[in-house]
């Protein structure tokens, strides 16, 4: 509820401030079709009579822009000079009806007031009167709220429809995107490979080889004793790399992710992490498999860079829903300052980006440490 209300009160000075600017931008739209219809046949004197008017149009734009993104509605914007005058042409329209809504709103909300002020303060002596002066204020303030939503989304309607990219160039840019993630799958494929190959020669490889020539010394010894000896140690480097291999398939992909879900596998996270990390899991189900493993690899990265790197002390773990949205927020207390070009966040950020996500990090000098993933899970 308080978010509802902190939003209409921001659509409701959007509205203000874009009823505002009506002033400037009818007489605009008329000094400037005058202009431009007095040179419309003469080209060089289009152009520069072109120049001021998209400069004046430009500032009024991304004002119109600001204006939106304050009241949340933010988009590509991919205009041109003629999209760019029609749309100032036609939005002074819904300026004024802004204006109408917020003004109606405030009527309806003044006599509501006076009405209970004067039922609860004075003496009425036409209370049906009173009451139904009330009540119908208190309908027309309930409409003209409602009304402030519905002009807000036409305006952000109008200015995506006449501001944003046309069908084709998003098209375009589309294929762009996704000619890119691939691009970035298949080199985080080939990286991931090449970080299991090093894995298993600088950890397993090296115990299998130490295990072997410890059998073979202890084959070769005369004397029983150091031989029980050389046996006992290639029984524990053999532990030991039993271990190690586990890490390694665990880093590949662990099991309990498709045995027992996201949160499962989150919580083991958690448990094997040398600092303390609290989770918070507030997901309702158990997304996709493809989303839940880039969520998973997301923690797991994030993690194991804080406790190698940050210095830090504690580390929390939120997984949470926002309508279609898998949100998944790691914070540690360490030193800050990592890089989000770095290899390893790279490498997040491009598993993040083939499943139409977004990473963001937040990392300023001194911490915390914020790393954000935002992947749809619809």
């Amino acid at each position: 509820m308080r978010g509802m209300a902190r939003r209409g009160m921001r659509l409701t000075v959007g509205l203000l401030v874009g009823a505002g600017t009506v002033a400037v931008e009818v007489p605009f739209i008329v000094l400037s079709g005058l202009a431009l219809l007095c040179v419309f046949v003469w080209p060089r004197g289009r152009r520069k009579v072109l120049e001021p008017v998209m400069a004046v149009a430009r500032w009024l734009i991304e004002s119109a822009r600001r204006r939106l993104r304050y009241g949340g509605a933010d988009f590509a914007y991919r205009y041109d000079n003629e999209r760019a005058l029609k749309y100032l042409a036609v939005r002074w329209i819904l300026g004024s009806l802004g204006a109408v809504v917020v003004f109606t709103a405030l009527l309806g909300a003044t006599v509501v007031l006076w009405a209970s002020t004067v039922w609860a303060f004075t003496r009425v002596e036409h209370p049906v009167d009173v009451a139904e002066t009330g009540v119908g204020a208190l309908f027309l303030f309930f409409l003209s709220l409602q009304s402030v939503f519905g002009v807000a989304a036409l305006e952000a309607r109008l200015a995506r429809h006449f501001l944003g990219p046309t069908h084709e160039k998003e098209l375009k840019r589309r294929v762009a995107e996704l000619a890119s993630s691939r691009a970035g799958v298949v080199a985080a494929v080939n990286d991931e490979r090449r970080r299991i190959e090093r894995d298993l020669h600088d950890g397993v490889q090296q115990r299998l080889v130490a295990l072997g020539m410890l059998l073979g010394r202890a084959l070769r010894s005369k004397d029983q004793d150091h031989a029980v000896d050389l046996l006992r140690q290639a029984h524990a480097e053999s532990r030991q790399a039993l271990t190690e291999l586990r890490e390694v398939a665990w880093r590949v992909y662990p099991t309990v992710l498709d045995e027992a879900g996201l949160r499962a596998a989150l919580e083991t996270v958690a448990e094997r992490s040398a600092v303390p990390v609290r989770l918070t899991y507030n997901f309702p189900g158990e997304p996709g498999a493809a989303v839940a493993t880039v969520a998973y690899f997301v923690v797991s990265e994030a993690v194991t860079n804080a406790v190698k790197h940050s210095c830090a002390v504690g580390i929390t773990v939120t997984v949470d829903r926002d309508e279609n949205i898998l949100s998944v927020r790691i914070q540690d207390d360490g030193w800050g300052g990592a890089d989000a070009s770095g290899s390893g966040l790279f490498g997040l950020a491009r598993r993040v980006a083939a499943m139409d996500g977004r990473l963001r990090v937040d990392s300023p000098v001194g911490g915390p440490t914020t790393i954000t993933a935002e992947l749809p899970c619809a």
